[in-house]
């Protein structure tokens, strides 16, 4: 069971770097014991954890960052900051249920609230390109013209009419990441045929030049597993004897970003366990999960609920 009963900041440096990291911690609503009064506060909250995610992950890495709109709207300056890439911001919509009818409309002055976010982040890669770090579509691009080579050439490697130089090759908001097949054919001809002397081109560690299997890991995972859905998200929230804990989510949801942004065998981190369940799901579904819950009665719940299914 790889479960930290304590702080997360104490175990990120033991574990395996993540593929996904599900973030479930402070609102910045007073919700549990630490969690700031209000959202104002939330960026010092969680400076030094996404300075360690910064640290540790891979641009395999996912976040799925859950939070009040407010909430992610505070933390977005500080994401942004440590290179993670907004994708996008799907709405869980917990029903008509959720307000219970305890509206004062009078006194409140808003529409009753009955969701929450769950924003996808990427870990960007870049690559260095005479010392300056550039991103992947520039990346491309300079190497192929360093090899000396003229730009249609590309569409020859690929075997393509013009989809490299419109596509793989272009400086233009239209790139395309280029599968790993193609990548390596275009890998294979710029080393056959470009200038000998700059050797090897497109190598990722200036000593050979990189494979598919290398390029396939200089992004994250993204599968549609459930076609039809879109970023609302309508699910009832966690009630009765199920619910463990204050904030806990429901496993449809969790196993919607864990399929979504993993393989089988894949790290799945949640820092902030409380009753752990993406590590429950991860572990259904055969990747490794790793969780944290600085809350010893909340981390002991989770315990008893981790050994009930196995992990």
């Amino acid at each position: 069971m790889n479960l930290h009963c304590g702080d997360a900041l104490d175990a990120y440096e033991c574990w395996p770097s993540p593929v996904t990291l599900i973030s479930d911690g402070a609102y910045g609503v007073e919700g549990f014991p630490g969690d700031p009064s209000s959202p104002s506060g939330l960026l010092a909250w969680y400076r030094p954890h996404v300075e360690a995610w910064s640290r540790y992950a891979t641009p395999l890495t996912t976040l799925w960052f859950w939070n009040t709109e407010i909430g992610w709207a505070t933390v977005h300056p500080l994401l942004a900051q440590f290179g993670w890439e907004y994708v996008a911001c799907n709405v869980w919509d917990k029903g008509l249920a959720h307000v219970a009818g305890n509206v004062n409309s009078k006194t409140i002055r808003r529409y009753p609230v009955a969701t929450e976010v769950c924003v996808q982040y990427v870990k960007a890669a870049r690559c260095s390109y005479h010392g300056q770090s550039v991103t992947l579509q520039a990346w491309l691009r300079l190497e192929w013209q360093r090899s000396g080579l003229p730009l249609d050439e590309a569409n020859r490697a690929c075997g393509v009419k013009n989809a490299a130089t419109r596509k793989y090759l272009t400086t233009c908001h239209r790139w395309y990441f280029p599968p790993p097949p193609v990548f390596e054919l275009l890998v294979k001809h710029a080393n056959d045929h470009g200038h000998p002397a700059g050797r090897p081109y497109f190598s990722l560690d200036g000593e050979r030049p990189a494979t598919a299997g290398d390029w396939s890991r200089m992004r994250s995972r993204f599968s549609l597993v459930e076609q039809g859905t879109t970023n609302v998200w309508r699910e009832p929230s966690v009630r009765g004897a199920t619910r463990l804990h204050p904030n806990q989510k429901p496993e449809r949801l969790i196993e919607r970003c864990v399929l979504a942004s993993t393989e089988v065998g894949d790290v799945v981190w949640e820092p902030f366990g409380g009753a752990c369940t993406a590590a429950v799901v991860a572990k259904r579904h055969n990747r490794v999960p790793y969780a944290a819950e600085a809350d010893l009665a909340f981390a002991a719940v989770a315990r008893r609920r981790l050994e009930a299914n196995g992990v």
